[in-house]
Protein backbone atom coordinates (compact mmCIF):
# COMPACT_ATOMS: atom_id res chain seq x y z
CA UNK A 1 0.00 0.00 0.00
CA UNK A 2 1.48 3.41 -0.97
CA UNK A 3 2.66 5.57 1.91
CA UNK A 4 0.29 8.45 2.68
CA UNK A 5 2.03 11.81 2.64
CA UNK A 6 1.61 15.45 1.64
CA UNK A 7 4.26 16.49 -0.87
CA UNK A 8 5.33 19.98 -1.86
CA UNK A 9 3.36 19.76 -5.13
CA UNK A 10 0.18 18.79 -3.28
CA UNK A 11 0.69 21.70 -0.92
CA UNK A 12 1.33 24.15 -3.78
CA UNK A 13 -1.73 22.93 -5.67
CA UNK A 14 -3.97 23.27 -2.62
CA UNK A 15 -2.72 26.74 -1.72
CA UNK A 16 -2.79 27.89 -5.34
CA UNK A 17 -6.37 26.72 -5.92
CA UNK A 18 -7.54 28.48 -2.75
CA UNK A 19 -5.76 31.72 -3.70
CA UNK A 20 -7.14 31.66 -7.25
CA UNK A 21 -10.69 31.14 -6.02
CA UNK A 22 -10.24 33.88 -3.40
CA UNK A 23 -9.02 36.41 -6.00
CA UNK A 24 -11.77 35.55 -8.48
CA UNK A 25 -14.41 35.74 -5.77
CA UNK A 26 -12.97 39.02 -4.50
CA UNK A 27 -13.52 40.57 -7.92
CA UNK A 28 -17.03 39.11 -7.95
CA UNK A 29 -16.49 37.07 -11.09
CA UNK A 30 -19.11 34.60 -12.22
CA UNK A 31 -18.09 30.93 -11.92
CA UNK A 32 -15.15 32.01 -9.72
CA UNK A 33 -14.43 28.41 -8.65
CA UNK A 34 -13.26 27.69 -12.21
CA UNK A 35 -10.16 29.79 -11.51
CA UNK A 36 -9.19 27.20 -8.90
CA UNK A 37 -9.76 24.35 -11.38
CA UNK A 38 -7.48 26.00 -13.93
CA UNK A 39 -4.79 26.48 -11.27
CA UNK A 40 -4.94 22.79 -10.35
CA UNK A 41 -4.57 21.80 -14.00
CA UNK A 42 -1.61 24.15 -14.60
CA UNK A 43 0.55 23.27 -11.58
CA UNK A 44 3.18 20.87 -12.90
CA UNK A 45 6.32 19.01 -11.83
CA UNK A 46 8.79 21.46 -13.42
CA UNK A 47 8.89 25.18 -14.21
CA UNK A 48 9.21 24.74 -17.97
CA UNK A 49 6.49 22.11 -18.07
CA UNK A 50 4.18 24.40 -16.09
CA UNK A 51 4.88 27.28 -18.49
CA UNK A 52 4.20 25.08 -21.53
CA UNK A 53 1.00 23.67 -20.03
CA UNK A 54 -0.21 27.15 -19.03
CA UNK A 55 0.44 28.56 -22.50
CA UNK A 56 -1.39 25.67 -24.16
CA UNK A 57 -4.39 26.10 -21.88
CA UNK A 58 -4.50 29.85 -22.42
CA UNK A 59 -4.49 29.51 -26.21
CA UNK A 60 -7.01 26.66 -26.09
CA UNK A 61 -9.36 28.73 -23.89
CA UNK A 62 -9.23 31.71 -26.25
CA UNK A 63 -9.94 29.43 -29.23
CA UNK A 64 -12.74 27.78 -27.26
CA UNK A 65 -14.31 31.13 -26.38
CA UNK A 66 -14.23 32.16 -30.03
CA UNK A 67 -15.71 28.88 -31.29
CA UNK A 68 -18.29 28.80 -28.51
CA UNK A 69 -19.45 32.33 -29.21
CA UNK A 70 -19.90 31.61 -32.92
CA UNK A 71 -21.55 28.16 -32.60
CA UNK A 72 -23.95 29.09 -29.80
CA UNK A 73 -25.00 32.35 -31.45
CA UNK A 74 -25.54 30.69 -34.82
CA UNK A 75 -26.92 27.26 -33.83
CA UNK A 76 -28.57 28.23 -30.55
CA UNK A 77 -28.15 27.11 -26.96
CA UNK A 78 -29.13 23.45 -26.94
CA UNK A 79 -27.32 20.08 -26.72
CA UNK A 80 -26.90 19.70 -30.49
CA UNK A 81 -24.83 22.90 -30.44
CA UNK A 82 -22.49 21.36 -27.86
CA UNK A 83 -22.10 18.34 -30.14
CA UNK A 84 -21.17 20.59 -33.08
CA UNK A 85 -18.87 22.71 -30.92
CA UNK A 86 -16.86 19.75 -29.64
CA UNK A 87 -16.80 18.27 -33.13
CA UNK A 88 -14.90 21.24 -34.53
CA UNK A 89 -13.05 22.50 -31.44
CA UNK A 90 -11.22 19.32 -30.35
CA UNK A 91 -9.59 18.64 -33.77
CA UNK A 92 -8.63 22.33 -33.95
CA UNK A 93 -6.97 22.20 -30.52
CA UNK A 94 -5.05 19.04 -31.46
CA UNK A 95 -3.96 20.56 -34.79
CA UNK A 96 -2.83 23.73 -32.99
CA UNK A 97 -0.73 21.68 -30.55
CA UNK A 98 -2.76 22.70 -27.49
CA UNK A 99 -4.61 19.45 -26.77
CA UNK A 100 -3.74 19.66 -23.06
CA UNK A 101 -6.00 22.71 -22.90
CA UNK A 102 -9.11 20.87 -24.12
CA UNK A 103 -10.49 20.10 -20.64
CA UNK A 104 -9.95 23.65 -19.39
CA UNK A 105 -11.56 25.08 -22.53
CA UNK A 106 -14.60 22.85 -22.16
CA UNK A 107 -15.25 24.37 -18.73
CA UNK A 108 -15.00 27.88 -20.18
CA UNK A 109 -17.20 27.07 -23.21
CA UNK A 110 -19.89 25.56 -21.03
CA UNK A 111 -20.03 28.83 -19.11
CA UNK A 112 -21.29 30.42 -22.35
CA UNK A 113 -23.90 27.69 -22.63
CA UNK A 114 -25.03 28.44 -19.07
CA UNK A 115 -25.21 32.20 -19.76
CA UNK A 116 -27.21 31.58 -22.98
CA UNK A 117 -25.72 34.74 -24.41
CA UNK A 118 -22.42 36.25 -25.54
CA UNK A 119 -21.32 39.76 -24.58
CA UNK A 120 -18.22 41.79 -23.91
CA UNK A 121 -18.79 41.55 -20.14
CA UNK A 122 -19.00 37.75 -20.34
CA UNK A 123 -15.81 37.60 -22.38
CA UNK A 124 -14.05 39.81 -19.82
CA UNK A 125 -15.30 37.60 -16.98
CA UNK A 126 -14.04 34.44 -18.65
CA UNK A 127 -10.75 36.03 -19.66
CA UNK A 128 -10.09 37.14 -16.06
CA UNK A 129 -10.87 33.64 -14.75
CA UNK A 130 -8.35 32.20 -17.20
CA UNK A 131 -5.68 34.79 -16.34
CA UNK A 132 -6.15 34.40 -12.57
CA UNK A 133 -6.07 30.60 -12.71
CA UNK A 134 -2.99 30.43 -14.93
CA UNK A 135 -1.23 33.34 -13.22
CA UNK A 136 -1.56 31.84 -9.74
CA UNK A 137 -0.32 28.45 -11.02
CA UNK A 138 2.79 30.10 -12.51
CA UNK A 139 3.44 31.92 -9.22
CA UNK A 140 3.12 28.65 -7.30
CA UNK A 141 5.64 27.04 -9.63
CA UNK A 142 8.28 29.73 -9.15
CA UNK A 143 9.65 27.66 -6.27
CA UNK A 144 10.91 24.20 -7.08
CA UNK A 145 13.06 22.29 -4.57
CA UNK A 146 16.62 21.84 -5.81
CA UNK A 147 17.45 18.33 -6.94
CA UNK A 148 21.22 18.90 -6.93
CA UNK A 149 21.89 17.38 -3.51
CA UNK A 150 19.90 14.27 -4.41
CA UNK A 151 21.70 14.01 -7.74
CA UNK A 152 25.09 14.30 -6.04
CA UNK A 153 24.22 11.51 -3.58
CA UNK A 154 23.03 9.29 -6.43
CA UNK A 155 26.28 10.04 -8.20
CA UNK A 156 28.27 9.06 -5.11
CA UNK A 157 26.30 5.82 -4.63
CA UNK A 158 26.59 4.94 -8.33
CA UNK A 159 30.36 5.41 -8.28
CA UNK A 160 30.63 3.21 -5.20
CA UNK A 161 28.62 0.50 -7.00
CA UNK A 162 30.90 0.67 -10.05
CA UNK A 163 33.96 0.62 -7.79
CA UNK A 164 32.68 -2.55 -6.11
CA UNK A 165 31.91 -4.17 -9.47
CA UNK A 166 35.49 -3.68 -10.70
CA UNK A 167 36.86 -5.02 -7.42
CA UNK A 168 34.66 -8.11 -7.68
CA UNK A 169 35.77 -8.65 -11.27
CA UNK A 170 39.39 -8.46 -10.11
CA UNK A 171 38.72 -10.84 -7.23
CA UNK A 172 37.21 -13.40 -9.60
CA UNK A 173 40.15 -13.17 -12.00
CA UNK A 174 42.66 -13.52 -9.17
CA UNK A 175 41.05 -16.07 -6.90
CA UNK A 176 38.19 -17.56 -8.90
CA UNK A 177 35.91 -16.27 -6.14
CA UNK A 178 32.26 -16.57 -7.21
CA UNK A 179 30.59 -15.68 -3.91
CA UNK A 180 29.54 -12.20 -5.14
CA UNK A 181 25.76 -11.90 -5.43
CA UNK A 182 25.93 -9.13 -8.06
CA UNK A 183 23.56 -6.80 -6.22
CA UNK A 184 25.65 -3.77 -7.25
CA UNK A 185 24.72 -4.48 -10.88
CA UNK A 186 21.03 -4.08 -10.06
CA UNK A 187 21.66 -1.08 -7.82
CA UNK A 188 23.76 0.69 -10.45
CA UNK A 189 21.10 0.14 -13.12
CA UNK A 190 18.43 1.61 -10.83
CA UNK A 191 20.59 4.60 -9.87
CA UNK A 192 21.30 5.42 -13.51
CA UNK A 193 17.62 5.28 -14.41
CA UNK A 194 16.62 7.43 -11.42
CA UNK A 195 19.49 9.85 -12.03
CA UNK A 196 18.55 10.41 -15.67
CA UNK A 197 14.90 11.07 -14.80
CA UNK A 198 15.81 13.49 -12.01
CA UNK A 199 18.42 15.22 -14.19
CA UNK A 200 15.82 15.90 -16.89
CA UNK A 201 13.51 17.45 -14.29
CA UNK A 202 16.42 19.53 -13.02
CA UNK A 203 17.02 20.90 -16.54
CA UNK A 204 13.34 21.86 -16.85
CA UNK A 205 13.49 23.77 -13.57
CA UNK A 206 15.96 26.37 -14.90
CA UNK A 207 14.81 29.14 -17.24
CA UNK A 208 17.98 31.22 -17.42
CA UNK A 209 20.59 28.47 -17.65
CA UNK A 210 20.77 25.07 -19.28
CA UNK A 211 22.06 22.98 -16.41
CA UNK A 212 22.61 19.65 -18.15
CA UNK A 213 25.77 18.45 -16.36
CA UNK A 214 24.02 15.67 -14.42
CA UNK A 215 22.13 14.49 -17.50
CA UNK A 216 25.36 14.09 -19.46
CA UNK A 217 27.03 12.48 -16.44
CA UNK A 218 24.37 9.78 -16.03
CA UNK A 219 24.24 9.21 -19.81
CA UNK A 220 28.00 8.66 -19.70
CA UNK A 221 27.62 6.17 -16.85
CA UNK A 222 24.78 4.46 -18.70
CA UNK A 223 27.07 3.81 -21.69
CA UNK A 224 29.85 2.63 -19.36
CA UNK A 225 27.41 0.35 -17.57
CA UNK A 226 26.48 -1.25 -20.90
CA UNK A 227 30.17 -2.07 -21.34
CA UNK A 228 30.39 -3.52 -17.83
CA UNK A 229 27.37 -5.72 -18.52
CA UNK A 230 28.95 -6.94 -21.76
CA UNK A 231 32.10 -7.92 -19.82
CA UNK A 232 30.24 -9.83 -17.12
CA UNK A 233 29.50 -13.03 -19.12
CA UNK A 234 33.14 -13.29 -20.19
CA UNK A 235 34.38 -12.81 -16.63
CA UNK A 236 32.05 -15.55 -15.41
CA UNK A 237 33.33 -18.06 -17.99
CA UNK A 238 36.92 -17.89 -16.72
CA UNK A 239 36.79 -20.92 -14.46
CA UNK A 240 40.48 -20.91 -13.57
CA UNK A 241 43.15 -18.31 -13.04
CA UNK A 242 46.06 -17.67 -15.41
CA UNK A 243 49.01 -15.29 -15.22
CA UNK A 244 47.35 -12.91 -17.68
CA UNK A 245 44.24 -12.83 -15.52
CA UNK A 246 46.38 -11.94 -12.51
CA UNK A 247 47.83 -8.94 -14.35
CA UNK A 248 44.39 -7.81 -15.44
CA UNK A 249 43.10 -8.18 -11.88
CA UNK A 250 45.78 -5.75 -10.70
CA UNK A 251 44.71 -3.33 -13.43
CA UNK A 252 41.02 -3.62 -12.50
CA UNK A 253 41.75 -3.00 -8.83
CA UNK A 254 43.64 0.13 -9.79
CA UNK A 255 40.76 1.15 -12.06
CA UNK A 256 38.27 0.69 -9.22
CA UNK A 257 40.09 3.33 -7.18
CA UNK A 258 39.59 5.94 -9.92
CA UNK A 259 35.81 5.85 -10.33
CA UNK A 260 35.30 9.59 -9.87
CA UNK A 261 33.65 12.48 -11.76
CA UNK A 262 37.16 13.70 -12.68
CA UNK A 263 38.62 12.52 -15.97
CA UNK A 264 41.40 10.01 -15.35
CA UNK A 265 40.84 8.06 -18.57
CA UNK A 266 44.05 9.27 -20.23
CA UNK A 267 46.30 7.61 -17.65
CA UNK A 268 44.40 4.31 -17.71
CA UNK A 269 44.38 4.19 -21.51
CA UNK A 270 48.18 4.35 -21.42
CA UNK A 271 48.27 1.63 -18.75
CA UNK A 272 45.84 -0.45 -20.83
CA UNK A 273 48.06 -0.27 -23.90
CA UNK A 274 51.07 -1.30 -21.81
CA UNK A 275 49.11 -4.25 -20.43
CA UNK A 276 47.96 -5.28 -23.89
CA UNK A 277 51.53 -5.25 -25.21
CA UNK A 278 52.71 -7.18 -22.17
CA UNK A 279 50.10 -9.87 -22.76
CA UNK A 280 51.07 -10.12 -26.42
CA UNK A 281 54.67 -10.81 -25.46
CA UNK A 282 53.75 -13.81 -23.35
CA UNK A 283 54.07 -17.41 -24.53
CA UNK A 284 51.36 -18.72 -26.82
CA UNK A 285 48.55 -20.78 -25.27
CA UNK A 286 49.47 -24.44 -24.78
CA UNK A 287 45.90 -25.80 -24.70
CA UNK A 288 42.46 -25.07 -26.10
CA UNK A 289 41.20 -24.06 -22.67
CA UNK A 290 44.05 -21.59 -22.21
CA UNK A 291 43.42 -20.22 -25.73
CA UNK A 292 39.74 -19.58 -24.91
CA UNK A 293 40.70 -17.91 -21.66
CA UNK A 294 43.25 -15.72 -23.45
CA UNK A 295 40.65 -14.75 -26.09
CA UNK A 296 38.19 -13.74 -23.37
CA UNK A 297 40.87 -11.67 -21.65
CA UNK A 298 41.67 -9.78 -24.86
CA UNK A 299 37.97 -9.16 -25.45
CA UNK A 300 37.68 -7.78 -21.92
CA UNK A 301 40.63 -5.47 -22.62
CA UNK A 302 38.92 -4.20 -25.73
CA UNK A 303 35.73 -3.48 -23.80
CA UNK A 304 37.63 -1.72 -21.02
CA UNK A 305 39.19 0.51 -23.66
CA UNK A 306 35.69 1.48 -24.83
CA UNK A 307 34.72 2.09 -21.20
CA UNK A 308 37.65 4.50 -20.82
CA UNK A 309 37.02 6.26 -24.14
CA UNK A 310 33.46 6.98 -23.06
CA UNK A 311 34.82 8.63 -19.92
CA UNK A 312 37.47 10.52 -21.88
CA UNK A 313 34.78 12.20 -24.00
CA UNK A 314 32.97 13.39 -20.87
CA UNK A 315 33.67 16.95 -19.70
CA UNK A 316 33.48 17.12 -15.88
CA UNK A 317 32.41 20.21 -13.96
CA UNK A 318 35.26 21.13 -11.55
CA UNK A 319 32.89 22.61 -8.95
CA UNK A 320 30.63 19.57 -8.85
CA UNK A 321 33.62 17.23 -8.92
CA UNK A 322 34.79 18.80 -5.65
CA UNK A 323 31.28 18.48 -4.18
CA UNK A 324 31.08 14.78 -5.04
CA UNK A 325 34.56 14.16 -3.64
CA UNK A 326 33.51 15.92 -0.45
CA UNK A 327 30.38 13.78 -0.18
CA UNK A 328 32.41 10.59 -0.57
CA UNK A 329 34.87 11.74 2.07
CA UNK A 330 32.03 12.63 4.42
CA UNK A 331 30.44 9.23 3.83
CA UNK A 332 33.74 7.48 4.57
CA UNK A 333 34.37 9.47 7.73
CA UNK A 334 30.99 8.40 9.08
CA UNK A 335 32.02 4.79 8.56
CA UNK A 336 29.39 3.90 5.99
CA UNK A 337 30.59 1.71 3.15
CA UNK A 338 34.17 2.88 3.65
CA UNK A 339 36.38 2.00 0.69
Amino acid sequence: MPKWRIGYRTLKTSVGAAIAIFIAQFFQLEFFVSAGIITVLCVSVTKKESLRASWERFIACIIGLGYGSIVFEVAGYHPISIFLLFLIFIPTAVAAGVKRGVVTSVVIMLHLYTYEEVSVDIWINEFLIIVIGIGVALLMNIYMPSAEKTLIWKQVMLEECIETIWKEFASYLRYGDNSWDGKEITEASGLIEEGLGLALKNIDNHFLRHDDYFYHYFKMREKQFDVIESILPFISTLDRTVLQGEKMAVYMEELSQAVTPGNTAGYFLIRLEELREELKQMDLPKSREEFEIRSSLFYILQEIEEYLLIKKRFRPDPKRTRKVSGKRLHRDQRGRDTK
